[in-house]
């Protein structure tokens, strides 16, 4: 099989890449900034395309030229100030990858969409695939993600390929240390000090879903093998807890109410003293625990990590931010994200080169 990764630098794509890595598929990862090296074996071969401009609709057709298969990846989490972009990128984007597709009679169609499309739900009951996908609307990333599931229905008709749509929830891994530092945390905090934290104030009752990348590859492969169609959830069956979220910092949990968190979240945000806007707080308070059941009954998919090793794993390589091969999930130091910022700004509303 012959599959084109868009996103492939990123942390599902590295994921992704390893996976294939092990079969007899061939590669084209797409990636706005390409390795300096060789990543993902020699079957793999690297073409740069910004998907957020309409320039990238040739080099999308070229790559996707005899393809059996899309997996679409690509989305940006900064700069938050800036949602033009965003939304170019994420819906935009979607848009250019399904229109290449389908002008180049690829049969499957893989988009990574997310449980911050979905509406949101306000108890533990764990939802279907069914259960609405019209998001959180004052999170940018929710309305985006809902935004391109829309534009997926209008591309589900008969002449149109297979379409799977993905919905994980948070993804971790070792690797992606520094990325989520980067993401996450003002340049001036160096990584050890995600250590020493003493009290974590978080709603008693938050509980996020979770994933770990490699199990997340390891259900992309089983859906470009079985060429199956449709939404699928994909979680670790128990979440993190706000409990345990304070447990993997070595904190105590300072139970506070959700209103107090996010107005000190958004207040830092508007104030760009730290980079998350706190549309991604309302999403982590109103969005639905998933089952998993329809991946486990038609994919054969069972997560191997619990959510608590994908945690402990994943705040183990924040606090030695810990990297990847590629720009994406390069090291990150404080001497660096001093010199960028100073060069180009936070991060939250840098221009991108």
């Amino acid at each position: 099989m012959r599959v084109v990764v868009t996103g492939a630098s990123g942390n599902v794509g590295s994921a992704l890449l390893r996976r294939l890595g092990q079969t007899d598929h061939s590669v084209i990862a797409v990636a706005r900034r390409l390795p300096a090296s060789v990543v993902g074996g020699r079957d793999v071969r690297w073409v740069s395309a910004d998907l957020s401009t309409a320039d990238s609709v040739p080099v999308l057709l070229d790559a996707m030229e005899g393809a059996d298969a899309v997996v679409h990846l690509a989305w940006a989490f900064q700069p938050s100030h800036d949602l033009r972009y965003l939304e170019e990128l994420g819906v935009g984007g979607t848009r250019r990858v399904v229109d290449a597709a389908m002008a180049a009679g690829v049969a499957h169609v893989v988009h990574m969409s997310s449980v911050g499309a979905y509406s949101p739900k306000w108890d533990g009951a764990p939802v279907d695939e069914s259960w609405p996908t019209e998001g959180v609307p004052s999170s940018s990333y929710s309305r985006h993600k809902s935004a391109a599931e829309r534009l997926l229905d209008s591309f589900e008709t008969a002449e149109a390929p297979v379409i799977t749509r993905l919905r994980p929830g948070i993804v971790g891994q070792r690797s992606a240390g520094s990325a989520l530092l980067r993401y996450g945390l003002p340049p001036v905090i160096p990584s050890k000090a995600l250590g020493a934290v003493p009290m974590l104030p978080l709603p008693r009752g938050l509980t996020v879903p979770v994933v770990h990348a490699d199990d997340l590859a390891d259900a992309i492969l089983r859906v470009l093998e079985r060429r199956i169609g449709g939404p699928f959830n994909l979680a670790a069956p128990s979440p993190v807890t706000s409990t345990d979220l304070a447990s993997a910092l070595g904190a105590r949990l300072l139970p506070a109410p959700a209103v107090v968190v996010r107005a000190a979240m958004a207040a830092a945000w508007h104030a760009r003293l730290q980079p998350v806007s706190p549309g991604w707080f309302d999403l982590a308070v109103s969005a639905p625990m998933m089952s998993s059941a329809r991946a486990r009954d038609e994919l054969d998919w069972y997560p191997q990590r619990s959510s608590i090793s994908v945690l402990a794993e994943t705040f183990a390589g924040m606090r030695a931010a810990d990297a990847g091969e590629t720009p994406v999930l390069r090291q990150r130091t404080v001497a660096g994200e001093l010199k960028q910022l100073f060069r180009d700004g936070p991060i939250s509303r840098r221009p991108l080169p």
